[in-house]
């Protein structure tokens, strides 16, 4: 393993000033370690990838200095208009230095929703002619490699990019963490949604589907109802507005984290457009990418259930409490609803992961679904 502050460091040197990303599991020790060491403005966090590669070319273009992106390997689909389109050395030749998590190693044990992604991410970076380096594991290796990345991008003035193995960074705790003011944790929340709302969930990626899942199991029910987002962080709520359009008589709740809502949120002004009246929309909000280290998002800064009450959602709520939320879902209003939930960071460490497979989860759903009148 490879100490973060060491790497940090030696991208620094070698002229590195700014950095934007979206968090990975694989780089949380890296990330944690910029949130706690880059200033204020020359850190963002982004709500996706693609942002994140904006956002690094626009330092460039202010500067003339050289940024960095980090970011999973799933999040490249995100980055890939931005860097064919605006950084390519066919357009605006702008040089940015990349640092991408590689979940689903070929060799390597991961969640299925990584393994296609992971067969396909050299092969990308390769498609869209962006040198990469595997980062090895010792100080003098990565110093030699961090020798060659600013060789090329003082040869080219094009991107470059490091692939992240599992396991390359040693430990890093975050210090410097914001804590929210939550009472309720969110596997405690999604306990009380699942009891209470009938119909079908669709849940969004990572700790929310993992612990709806469990709940499920403590419960002892199925889990036909549920639609388990594994992977596409962002996409949740608009797979379950085509599910509520195409079935007008069938309820259906989208299980959203803050993360995964800032991260397309261009689906909220589409769903109030839509304006189904058998959605509700229930944002679990905790204020970090929890699932990937805890990085702090943007969404304690804004107004979530105001952005939804002027994409047109009829009713509002924000609980705070276990008794507001009970509050909010006896209720049952009939309409499109939004329902800001806001909760504790963390989650039990022996949280577990489905013990079905995903297409095992989708024929489940589907059954249920038609087999309903």
């Amino acid at each position: 393993m490879i100490d973060a502050g060491l790497f940090y460091n030696k991208l620094v040197e070698s002229g590195v000033g700014f950095f934007s990303g979206v968090p990975d599991s694989l780089l949380k020790d890296f990330c944690a370690y910029v949130t706690d060491h880059a200033g204020k403005r020359d850190h963002i966090i982004a709500v996706n990838e693609g942002a994140a590669t904006a956002l690094a070319c626009g330092y460039h273009l202010a500067t003339g200095r050289i940024p960095l992106v980090y970011m999973q390997n799933s999040g490249l689909g995100n980055a890939v208009n931005p860097l064919l389109s605006l950084a390519d050395n066919d357009v605006y030749r702008i040089p940015l230095v990349f640092v991408i998590g590689w979940r689903g190693e070929p060799g390597v044990h991961d969640e299925p929703q990584h393994v296609k992604q992971g067969k396909v991410t050299c092969s990308l970076l390769e498609s869209m002619g962006i040198p990469y380096t595997v980062l090895e594991k010792s100080e003098d290796a990565v110093s030699r490699q961090i020798e060659t990345c600013f060789k090329t991008i003082a040869e080219t003035g094009s991107p470059y990019a490091f692939v992240i193995q599992k396991d390359t960074f040693a430990p890093y705790t975050l210090q410097n963490k914001e804590e929210r003011d939550a009472t309720m944790t969110r596997e405690e929340a999604i306990e009380e949604i699942a009891a209470c709302r009938d119909g079908v969930i669709v849940s969004t990626t990572g700790m929310i589907s993992r612990e709806l899942y469990e709940l499920r199991d403590k419960a002892g029910s199925g889990h036909e109802r549920d639609f388990l987002t594994v992977g596409s962080m962002g996409h949740a709520s608009s797979i379950a507005l085509s599910v509520a359009l195409q079935k007008p008589n069938l309820q259906v709740c989208c299980l959203d984290g803050d993360g995964a809502a800032l991260m397309h949120m261009g689906a909220l002004a589409a769903i109030g457009v839509q304006n189904p009246r058998n959605f509700c929309h229930i944002v679990l909000n905790n204020g970090a990418h929890d699932s990937v280290g805890g990085q702090p998002t943007i969404a304690p800064f804004i107004d979530l259930p105001a952005i939804a009450r002027a994409c047109g959602y009829t009713h509002v709520y924000q609980a705070k409490t276990k008794e507001e939320l009970k509050k909010t879902l006896a209720e049952k209003h009939e309409g499109l609803t939004f329902i800001e939930v806001i909760v504790k960071k963390g989650a039990r460490k022996d949280l577990g992961r489905p013990k079905s497979t995903p297409i095992e989860n989708k024929t489940a759903l589907m059954n249920y679904i038609k087999g309903l009148k």
